[in-house]
């Protein structure tokens, strides 16, 4: 058997469990409040590398825009306007990664691809494995935390409103806030 065939009976495939899973942001309004959000609809999957070969994992996950959630109606409707997501022309934000590197004990440095209203840009995001146990249906489930920053008009999210007092209506720094819960897919 080959080096390369045995790595990769090593690997394991994990499916992002969307149901336990939160994709959130948060950006400032009026330059001094937060105004915090997610995105309910979210599926992907996790393939971590054998132990010592963490440089083998990648993540590829899709949130429908669609499905932004402030808990205010009429300002997500606004978020999926094209002054924003443009979410009937540009329905999916994804990430795919390009590196994973570790960054000491359950923690890990990924970089990949994030493309939002059809511009991609690198990110890095900063994540924690934050436990690994059985389910009661017998399904083995891990979890991560992960969270990195952007600036939203890299992306094309330019709209805003000037402040009267000086300022603006929308920050233009976007926090991300991952929380993700996934299952082992099985052969």
């Amino acid at each position: 058997m080959s080096t390369l065939t045995m790595v990769e009976t090593q690997t394991t495939t994990w499916n992002i469990d969307a149901q336990h899973s939160e994709v959130g942001f948060e950006i400032k309004h009026m330059m001094f409040a937060r105004v915090r959000g997610r995105f309910e609809e979210v599926e992907g999957t996790v393939v971590l590398g054998p132990p010592g070969a963490v440089e083998q994992s990648r993540v590829e996950a899709v949130v429908q825009a669609g499905s932004i959630n402030t808990n205010q109606a009429q300002r997500d409707e606004h978020l999926r306007s094209a002054d924003f997501l443009e979410a009937e022309r540009f329905p999916t934000l994804s990430l795919r990664s390009t590196s994973v590197r570790s960054q000491g004990p359950g923690k890990l440095l990924v970089k990949g691809d994030l493309t939002i209203r059809g511009v991609t840009r690198e990110v890095e995001l900063s994540v924690t494995e934050t436990g690994r146990g059985i389910d009661p249906w017998g399904n083995e489930r891990i979890g991560f935390s992960a969270e990195t920053a952007i600036d939203r008009r890299d992306f094309g999210l330019t709209w805003n409103q000037a402040l009267e007092a000086g300022g603006v209506l929308v920050g233009t720094e976007v926090k991300i806030v991952l929380e993700v819960e996934a299952i082992r897919q099985t052969d």
